[in-house]
Formats: C-alpha cells, structure tokens, sequence
C-alpha cells in the first residue's frame, strides 16, 4: 500500500478516536423521564445543531495535514544545494580564494538547512491541526450539552 493509502486509514483511525472520545466524555440521563427512542431523536438532532455551531464533526475524520513543500530523496528542498553553492563560492572567493571548497560547504550547509526548516514546517503543521481538532472538539461537546440540558436533559 502507498503512503497515500496509510495516511488515509491513519486520518481514518484518528477521527474515530474522536469520535469515541467526544462520545465518550459525555454522560445523557433523561431527566424528565424522556424515552429511549425520544433521548435518540434528541441525540440526533442535538449532534446536528451541535455540528453547525461547533463547524466540527466527531463522526468524520480531521482533514489530512497540508502537502509538505517537495523534496528530493535526501529530504531538502529541490535546489538548496545549488543556492548554497553559489553562495558557499563567492564567499569561499573572497575570504579565502578557494571558490571550489566554499561551494562545497555551501551546498552542503544548505541541504541540511532545509532538512531542518522541512521537518520544522511540518511539525508545525501537525501541531496546529491537532490544536484545530481539540478546540472543535471542546465547543462541540458544549453545544450539544446546551442543547440537550435545553431539551430536558442531564449531562455530565
């Protein structure tokens, strides 16, 4: 199977743990004495409303993370190398006279740079989708809360 196949079956996975939890943390007791197929169509229709106050849904997965910006095999950025090269040579001409040793350090300092900033973007990106996920997750446990206490409910 493709990464693209595991990533799907991950974000899958992911948005049925949420799902759980969001389900979960939320105990409905029909306080006034409401049956159980009345406490379903009021679950129902409070998930509802609480999906488009909340703009979060616990029954669908979170959106994949953003494509990373290409790489090449080693993990840099196409052409990170070659620009520091260039920049490794004018400074390896002007402060030693070697031209050639200082592209090589150049295009070298370079790759690792953009391993670096690559693995650091893409950190970002996962922890901002995970903080994205958690605040939908919390306003849409408190909106179908007050949607089912106005119903006649007692949640915990």
């Amino acid at each position: 199977m493709n990464k693209r196949g595991w990533g799907l079956i991950a974000a899958a996975a992911t948005g049925l743990c949420f799902c759980c939890v969001a389900s979960a943390q939320q105990f409905v007791y029909p306080a006034k004495g409401q049956s159980p197929d009345q406490q379903k169509k009021d679950e129902g229709a409070c998930h509802t409303w609480a999906v488009g106050q909340s703009a979060y849904d616990p029954t669908k997965p979170p959106p994949p993370p953003p494509a990373a910006p290409p790489t090449t095999a080693t993990g840099t950025t196409p052409g990170a190398g070659a620009v520091g090269a260039v920049k490794g040579a004018i400074v390896g001409e002007i402060v030693g006279g070697d031209a050639g040793a200082g592209a090589a350090a150049g295009a070298v300092a370079a790759r690792g740079q953009s391993r670096r900033q690559n693995a650091s973007q893409q950190k970002q990106a996962q922890a901002q989708q995970q903080q994205t996920a958690s605040a939908g997750q919390a306003a849409y446990g408190k909106a179908r809360q007050a949607c089912l206490e106005g119903r006649g409910y007692t949640v915990r």
